[in-house]
């Protein structure tokens, strides 16, 4: 497991498309300039996870200079991190005007117009990039995506371990078990879950896998029930061998996070649910007032390549860091992985007379237990629980440092609510009310 957000290859498969190529597997980070305003380093700012202040400091070098590229790009990226679109557009807008083909810039406004349901906007970005079955298959989504009905749901989980399984039904079929992963992108189903839905591929690739490759085919789907709430016209992906079988057979699909920020999603570990809502300006304040009245203080709630959720957190004593929120998957005893460096800096007892070979974004890699005296989103803390390092993991995949990731063993005692509308985080200990 041991990447921020990205497990092994067989998570990513149950995801059901990841961006192939080096979308997929590098982050986009753009030039290495170093940019100063008012004394301070823009760039140092952004690293460090202080997006407000680094988003002034790009704004004070634009105004000093208008051509500067990366102080655009990183301006409009800033306002991505936040859902903040408008400021995303202008800056990212400015940034392409200056350099049209620029490979980063040409993907932050792709994934912009997606988190909008904006695909045909999207299209020709992928289309820049390369990324061609992308292209095709927003190009492909006609009228409203993900239309929402109902008001709620609330979905059992079928099982904790070794991941988490809801019944969903696709195109009005019988319930189908579905595990869900907040590393994944898309909803996702089996090959034989698209046979039975009726669906067609609007576009295909062809993608190395292990020893061998495999097809990733992408479609639109008529509808996803979940509980109370149905979503119709939503974007689906799966994957298949070269002779149509499926690649994972463990759940019938995977829902990602592309489903989870249209919807008020709380993921009730405590409560073995998933509590799904309309997403709009009153639920968003209920979910604030029902935090309050529990005595939590929102978190912040950034969201990064399209689907990493990241938030604040500390392990260790480091204090006030970004880390990463991770839902679902395959969770293991695993409380949180920590990377690089960070375990050796913060003096974190680690067992290296153990290793353990897994895999780090889609890579072969080796961690090692570890055991943080605390580490704590909000006032949610674990003191000397089970972690892992990865001691060559990159620090910073998306351009600012995460020297950890809270995984699904972590929230077992809480209920985390994700607003995507004020973008606020809440942890309450216990079952959802």
């Amino acid at each position: 497991m041991a990447g921020d957000g990205e497990w092994d290859r067989r998570s990513l498969l149950r995801g059901a498309v990841v961006v192939a190529g080096a979308a997929a597997t590098t982050p986009l980070l753009g030039q290495a300039a170093t940019a100063r305003a008012d004394g301070g380093d823009a760039d140092a700012l952004f690293k460090a996870g202080n997006f407000e202040k680094a988003g002034r400091a790009y704004e004070e070098i634009l105004k000093k200079d208008p051509t500067n590229l990366h102080a655009a790009r990183r301006r409009g990226y800033v306002g991505l991190l936040a859902n903040r679109f408008p400021d995303a557009e202008k800056y990212l807008k400015m940034a392409l005007q200056l350099a049209p083909g620029d490979r980063d810039t040409n993907y932050y406004l792709a994934d912009c117009y997606i988190r909008q349901d904006k695909f045909s906007l999207s299209a020709p970005h992928w289309q820049a990039i390369g990324e061609d079955a992308y292209a095709k298959w927003f190009a492909a989504v006609r009228g409203e995506a993900y239309q929402i009905h109902g008001d709620v749901g609330r979905v059992p989980f079928q099982q904790m371990d070794p991941m988490p399984l809801v019944e969903a039904s696709v195109n009005g079929g019988p319930p189908k078990r579905f595990a869900f992963y907040t590393g994944a992108p898309n909803l996702g189903v089996t090959a034989t879950m698209a046979k039975e839905a009726g669906l067609s591929p609007v576009a295909s690739q062809k993608i190395d896998f292990e020893d061998g490759a495999v097809w990733a085919h992408y479609g639109v789907l008529d509808s996803f029930k979940l509980g109370g709430i149905e979503l119709r016209n939503v974007p689906v992906g799966w994957w298949s061998t070269e002779s149509g079988e499926d690649v994972d057979t463990e759940s019938d699909g995977m829902i990602g996070t592309w489903v989870f920020y249209h919807l008020l999603t709380t993921f009730d570990y405590a409560g073995r649910s998933l509590i799904l809502r309309r997403r709009t300006p009153e639920s968003a304040r209920n979910a604030r007032a029902a935090a309050a009245r529990a005595g939590v203080k929102p978190l912040p709630l950034w969201l990064a390549r399209e689907q990493y959720v990241h938030s604040r957190g500390s392990i260790a004593g480091s204090g006030s860091r970004v880390v990463g929120v991770n839902f679902g998957g395959r969770g293991g005893e695993s409380a949180a992985v920590v990377f690089g460096e960070t375990a050796e800096q913060l003096q974190i007892r680690t067992d290296h007379d153990r290793p353990i070979e897994t895999f780090a974004q889609s890579h072969p890699a080796v961690t090692y237990p570890c055991y943080p005296k605390e580490i704590r989103l909000g006032d949610a803390v674990a003191k000397e629980v089970y972690c892992e390092t990865n001691p060559k993991a990159v620090l910073a995949p998306h351009g600012f440092d995460v020297p950890a990731a809270f995984f699904h063993c972590f929230h077992k005692p809480y209920n985390v609510t994700l607003d995507f509308t004020d973008m606020n985080l809440y942890v309450v200990r216990g079952k959802a009310t």
